[in-house]
């Protein structure tokens, strides 16, 4: 029992910290893991939701299936549906041929519902015929496809208010909620910082063939005072913007580059997901331009206009 243990804290390393927060989170995710119960993982934005979920599969009896994962605030409205159940040929115009959707990729392993908090309201009662009757139907479709898939999802949304808004369906809510992992914000695990400071250096200074072994005290200091809108993630800018500019074997303070004021148009339209990776923020500066023309595509004022890009690549 204790080697399997050691095993199981071994495979959940990729969650760093020494905080009793982060110390909770592996316990819970060797508690769960093994189950087939559907889990809700929430916090900030930036905070390893993401890791938290990959580290539940890899502990699960699905670990030999891939992992299926869905960003349901990065894909259009109109698309999503398709995305998760497929859609028969002819289902709709330019469904030129049967798609295969996530749900029944997924089928045996587990799929991920990243931002679960964006979904569209009418879609959400599919999700739940899923959870409960464990089949669904592709769009143009007459025959339901039975399927056995273990669901995790996660938000940086509280749920709670959404189901008060009327926004988020309320028997959902509780069919996601059955166990959930709650991933605090960066500013509460303060004694967290240092360990994941010394990680990201030693991460990027192999990256970028440097040696450098160390922080300073001070530098260290500079980053626990600082209270990280962007969590870990952008812990992470930081420190990978350190490694660049660093002339010595050490971070210094000068090193250390907090953007404390961020004023430009980019931040005011990505706000607390400005530290993202940069496929994610093409993704979402995309969706921003066609929600603003109305997802008008072509011709004057269309996105692929302003984008610069030919119609049928953004389509």
């Amino acid at each position: 029992m204790v080697k399997e243990k050691q095993n199981k804290i071994f495979e959940i390393e990729s969650i760093i910290g020494e905080s009793k927060a982060i110390k909770q989170i592996q316990k819970q995710i060797i508690e769960v893991a093994g189950t087939d119960a559907t889990v809700l993982v929430t916090g900030q934005t930036g905070t390893g939701k993401n890791l938290v979920v990959e580290a539940i599969h890899t502990l699960s009896l699905r670990k030999e299936r891939t992992l299926i994962s869905v960003n349901c605030a990065a894909i259009p409205e109109g698309l999503i549906e398709s995305e998760l159940f497929g859609h028969e040929k002819g289902a709709f115009t330019g469904a030129n041929e049967r798609r295969i959707g996530k749900f029944q990729i997924a089928d045996g392993s587990t799929i991920f519902l990243d931002e679960i908090g964006d979904m569209n309201y009418n879609l959400q009662s599919k999700i739940l015929t899923v959870l409960q009757e464990k089949k669904f139907t592709r769009i143009g479709g007459n025959t339901s496809i039975n399927i056995d898939v273990r669901v995790i999802a996660a938000t940086n949304h509280s749920l709670e208010d959404l189901v008060k808004k009327g926004k988020f369906r309320s028997d959902l809510y509780y069919r996601l909620n059955v166990y959930q992992i709650y991933v605090p914000p960066l500013c509460e695990r303060i004694e967290d910082i240092e360990i994941l400071t010394k990680f990201f250096i030693d991460k990027y200074s192999k990256i970028m063939n440097k040696k450098i072994t160390g922080i300073t005290k001070s530098a260290l200091k500079k980053l626990k005072n600082y209270k990280f809108p962007g969590n870990v993630r952008e812990l992470e800018n930081i420190i990978q913007r350190a490694v660049i500019i660093s002339k010595s074997k050490v971070i210094t303070d000068e090193n250390i580059v907090i953007q404390t004021k961020r004023n430009n148009d980019i931040y005011d339209i990505f706000a607390d997901n400005y530290f993202m990776p940069l496929d994610q923020l093409e993704k979402k500066y995309i969706l921003q331009i066609l929600k603003k023309t109305d997802w008008k595509i072509y011709g004057e004022g269309g996105a692929a206009k302003i984008l610069n890009l030919h119609p049928n690549t953004l389509r």
